[in-house]
């Protein structure tokens, strides 16, 4: 393999604290809050989802206190494929760990990015009334090749076109939460039933499945990982744009679930699969502004969708561009724009290889994402970061987590708890991808040593 010119190629430092923090945020802030809330409360079998938005927020921060330490460390593009080649590399298991991380990606990034195409077309629905399934796919489809065409520029016209889609994004949840405050019933949306009270086995199961959406909603606070090439002073963006965007998203949730829970009924919210233009539509008296006003919000969801696509297609892209740039991976993925400096083969696929994903339903991708995610990616950053501290001293560590490392081992449990509560399909498709990125390491190791010796 001729990995000259790939491994010289540079990307620019141009994001800083804001476009950072707007690209974690609307990478989290998608159409999923607006579409799991429901799937949550027929989970919970109630209203009381606010102890897995709760939990999710714990898991979320743990878990965003390790990518925190181990961002500061290591800012390079690629993000956690940087984190577990390093930190495993004194166990020797430093390149089959970043290669399983690639074949992760590969699988998990089209997958996320097409769960919210097929979001966005959902919503769609609301008024598309008679859109048949597959103009459906065909709608989640071309967003993903629209999304994907839009992040064909240079990276500092991305930092800017972020922090426009951050206000967008405010917005819509913002509207959502003034609009209930001064209709809602406290009354109603904490009117828990008995079993909320009971933390028994089966309040535990529970709550394990419906923070396993709670964490697909959450999911996004890490974006700016990948991207740690471009980003400004790392050791202190990376850390404060992880923290403050999953305070700020947590916080957004919570409220929201409390006002639309406090208009609707659980029994009746649980049914809606648009809820938020329903939710809308039940402020005003007047039945014409009020469908109005649900249409308006309808769109903005949708526009909301579309960025979060935005900051996930960005962020994936430079994880096989980082790899195959450090001979980890297919070369071709290392190659950079000539003019505009981005990584535009790794882009395309990354983007583009979504489009076959959006002929599933999102109750098909939601659970198998996280599950997957959990099984190769998630547990062993937990681990990577003690690995880290204690076992590379040679590497600087500006960032030093909090109460280190009882976020990292509170995180390792809760993830290993919520991939077990997740249905038994996922649990094995987990497993049968992680052995088959495996067998695949293998392969590679062989085509790379005959690439060698020819």
């Amino acid at each position: 393999m001729n990995e000259g010119p790939a491994q010289a190629a540079r990307l620019d430092r141009a994001i800083g604290l804001l476009p950072a923090t707007a690209t974690n945020i609307i990478g989290m802030v998608g159409v999923g809050p607006f579409l799991v809330i429901p799937f949550m409360i027929t989970t919970m079998n109630g209203p009381h989802i606010l102890y897995a938005w709760i939990a999710g927020a714990v898991l979320a921060l743990c878990d965003g206190l390790v990518y925190a330490h181990l961002g500061a460390a290591l800012p390079g593009s690629g993000g956690p494929y940087l984190y577990v080649r390093e930190a495993y590399k004194p166990l020797g298991l430093g390149e089959v760990m970043s290669f399983v991380f690639i074949c992760h990606v590969i699988l998990v990034a089209p997958l996320t990015i097409a769960s919210g195409g097929v979001g966005f077309a959902d919503y769609l629905r609301f008024y598309w009334t008679d859109m048949t399934p597959l103009q459906h796919n065909l709608v989640a489809g071309a967003l993903c090749a629209g999304v994907t065409a839009m992040l064909w520029r240079h990276i500092e016209d991305v930092g800017k076109l972020a922090v426009v889609l951050l206000g967008v994004v405010f917005v819509t949840i913002g509207w959502v939460i003034l609009a209930g405050l001064f209709r809602f019933s406290p009354v109603q949306a904490f009117d828990f039933p008995p079993q909320a009270y009971q933390f028994d086995r089966d309040m535990l199961a529970r709550l394990g499945a419906t923070s396993i959406l709670a964490m697909y909603a959450y999911g996004g606070y890490n974006q700016v990982c990948n991207i740690g090439e471009e980003i400004e002073d790392p050791a202190k963006t990376m850390p404060r744009s992880i923290v403050l965007a999953i305070v700020v998203v947590a916080a957004l949730y919570m409220l929201m679930t409390i006002v639309i829970l406090g208009m609707l009924p659980w029994q009746e919210a649980k049914d809606t699969r648009t809820i938020a233009s329903v939710f809308i539509a039940r402020t005003f008296l007047d039945p014409q502004q009020g469908q109005l006003a649900a249409l308006v919000m309808t769109v903005l969801i949708q526009f909301v969708a579309a960025a979060s696509l935005y900051a996930l297609i960005l962020g994936y892209s430079r994880v096989p561009f980082t790899a195959a740039r450090d001979g980890h991976f297919f070369p071709v993925f290392a190659r950079v724009h000539p003019t505009k400096h981005f990584p535009h083969v790794s882009l395309l696929v990354v983007g583009l290889g979504s489009i076959p994903f959006c002929f599933f339903t999102l109750g098909d991708l939601a659970n198998w994402i996280v599950q997957v995610q959990v099984l190769l990616s998630f547990v062993w950053q937990c681990a990577a970061v003690i690995l880290l501290r204690e076992r590379r001293k040679d590497i600087p560590q500006p960032f030093q987590m909090w109460l280190y490392p009882l976020p990292a081992l509170l995180a390792l449990v809760l993830w290993l708890y919520v991939f077990l509560s997740g249905p038994w399909q996922g649990l094995l498709f987990s497993f049968a991808y992680l052995a088959a990125a495996l067998l695949a390491f293998g392969i590679f190791k062989k085509l790379r040593r005959a690439a060698k010796e020819a």
